[in-house]
């Protein structure tokens, strides 16, 4: 009996790992077929054909990895990859068979230094002799910002433009924390360090209200002035359009006001294109997008290998998005030590995150500078806080006039959870333990001495971010204290005040290090790598699950949810700027 029961355990055994190994034979099999049919050969480009942005998602810095579950289900990537967009301009200015570029305007919308790079370079492509059209049923203000380097403007005869100026919207979570019985206690170094408001705070503080105000209105006095220069008007006029809520006004008027330079439909448009390309009524437009054609771009070959790195999201110690410490880290070391690799351009867009995250990386790109390679940073829309700690060190720092940086400051939460399980749920707890501080507990408050021990470690480290920040910019810790606490700076005023040595683009970042450093010719190698694994396909197919059901059961309070888990989830102590929705 004993053995019988043996070989049936066995055999059961047998068929259940049998099945698993069906199961993820089948499953590797099928990520593979998926594979495979997303990797086609490179479209040909005809003559007459057309660049088409088609603005109908949001313009990430490159493409994302594609989970497994999206591929299955047929879920459309509707990011723009900027390095693309760029990428694709910048060649299509000397490619015969590009004959101009189509600004299809559906909605979609990208940060304004994102949009002031675009428009940079597609005025660099109008210096060829090439025209540039822009279309949109409707413009939102980021669309119409990069529609106005078009040459024509054109909008649907029913449609809207929207310019209202730019505003900073915060959304602040202490009532709804109060009504939990959730108390974050808040210890961090600097008056404008506002990013932990939202918890304890109704409404942002006059120090947050007069940073907010201070770099918002030279971002939107270069925005405004860019796009008065393109339609031939006065900033005046702009504001007075943004004034008078011209988003509800007749679009009759539009053209005479040089608002836009036609009224037409879109399949009018259409037929407007067709003849500037010299085709037939009947023939169809010959549209590439950016992300098609560059694949029909040649790599440049050289001796000369700039590495671009992007740090790009939150910045935490470990996970699989954002910037992960200990992910970056290393990969940074294997670049200091990659004889290939003759240079660095750290391109960051970041509100910072993980103070302990940000020192790794920053230690790892000394590391990097080490080895005598030159290291120069690219800001995007946002390089604050662990954005500029792991940026303060490069040879040269660049951003754009738009771009949001400095946030010089740190800071640690810890919630208390004693009220919501004492008060809400009545569950109550006791302490045993052989010193007063052996056990701290999210269940009760931070005791005098636990707090004071807190505030000397995040005193702590804001000396060491402001010492990393002085010695990189080789400026004196005073100056740099002067302006930090924690204060947010726009891209023109950071120059000015020496957070930045000058203002450019990436491209002009990666020329700029290349003519520093006599390369004649180089050729460039993004990183990290794109592509997932196939165990990162199968932990993302799973997460986009997760996210899907809360998407649908939370609704419009899927925002508050996400709030109070990244307070559970946040490193106690944290280099991130306020999260500021700009519009």
């Amino acid at each position: 009996m004993k053995q019988f029961l043996i070989y049936v355990l066995a055999t059961v055994a047998g068929l259940f790992v049998t099945m698993f190994l069906c199961m993820a034979g089948s499953f590797l099999m099928l990520i593979m077929m998926v594979a495979l049919s997303g990797s086609s050969s490179a479209p040909a480009v005809q003559k007459h054909s057309i660049l088409h942005l088609d603005l109908s998602g949001y313009i990430t810095e490159r493409m994302e990895g594609r989970s497994l579950i999206d591929e299955l289900q047929g879920i459309e990537n509707k990011s723009l990859p900027l390095n693309d967009i760029i990428a694709a301009i910048d060649h299509a200015s000397t490619d015969s068979k590009i004959d101009g570029i189509y600004l299809e305007c559906n909605g979609g919308e990208g940060g304004q230094a994102t949009m002031t790079y675009i428009i940079e370079s597609l005025n660099k492509f109008k210096e060829s002799g090439k025209w540039v059209i822009a279309y949109g049923d409707s413009y939102s203000q980021g669309n119409y910002y990069l529609a106005s380097a078009a040459d024509s403007l054109w909008l649907n005869p029913v449609g809207a433009v929207d310019i209202h100026g730019l505003g900073g919207n915060l959304m602040f979570y202490k009532g709804l924390l109060d009504k939990l019985g959730v108390e974050v206690q808040v210890i961090k170094v600097g008056t404008y360090k506002s990013a932990v408001e939202p918890y304890i705070l109704t409404a942002p503080s006059e120090a947050n209200v007069e940073q907010v105000r201070a770099y918002i209105t030279p971002i939107w006095n270069y925005i405004s002035y860019v796009m008065a220069e393109s339609r031939n008007v006065t900033t005046e006029t702009i504001n007075e359009w943004a004034d008078s809520m011209i988003v509800t006004q007749d679009p009759a008027t539009f053209v005479e006001r040089n608002v836009v330079s036609g009224l037409r439909y879109r399949h009018e448009v259409e037929e407007s294109l067709k003849e500037l390309c010299g085709l037939d009524k009947d023939d169809n437009l010959r549209l590439i997008s950016p992300s098609k054609y560059v694949q029909t771009i040649k790599k440049k070959h050289s001796d000369n290998h700039i590495a671009v790195l992007y740090a790009v999201g939150d910045i935490v110690d470990s996970g699989n998005e954002g910037i992960v410490g200990e992910k970056m880290a290393p990969l940074i070391l294997d670049l200091a030590e990659d004889d290939d690799v003759d240079a660095l351009v750290l391109r960051v867009n970041s509100g910072g995150g993980s103070a302990y995250a940000s020192e790794q990386i920053w230690e790892a790109l000394e590391q990097f500078k080490a080895k005598g390679k030159p290291f120069y940073v690219s800001m995007g829309d946002v390089a604050a806080s662990g954005g500029y700690y792991i940026s303060c060190g490069a040879d040269k720092i660049f951003c754009q006039p738009v771009t949001i940086t400095g946030s010089i400051g740190i800071f640690g939460m810890i919630p208390s959870l004693k009220g919501l399980m004492s008060d809400h749920l009545g569950i109550t707890t006791a302490t045993i333990a052989t010193n007063p501080n052996g056990q701290m507990s999210l269940m009760e408050p931070l005791s005098p001495v636990q707090r004071q021990a807190m505030q000397n470690m995040i005193d702590r480290g804001y000396e060491t971010f402001v010492g990393r920040c002085a010695e990189g910019r080789g400026m004196p810790v005073d100056s740099i204290k002067a302006i930090a606490e924690g204060r947010v700076w726009d891209g023109t005023t950071a120059l000015r005040i020496g957070l930045v040595d000058g203002l450019a683009n990436l491209s002009e970042v990666i020329e700029a290090l290349a003519q520093d450093n006599g390369f004649e010719t180089y050729s460039i190698v993004e990183y990290p790598d794109p592509k997932l694994e196939w165990w990162e396909e199968i932990l993302f197919a799973s997460d986009g699950i997760k996210q899907s059901i809360l998407d649908r059961e939370l609704g419009e309070a899927r925002q508050l949810y996400d709030a109070v888990k990244r307070i559970k989830e946040m490193d106690p102590v944290q280099c991130r700027m306020p999260e500021v929705v700009i519009e």
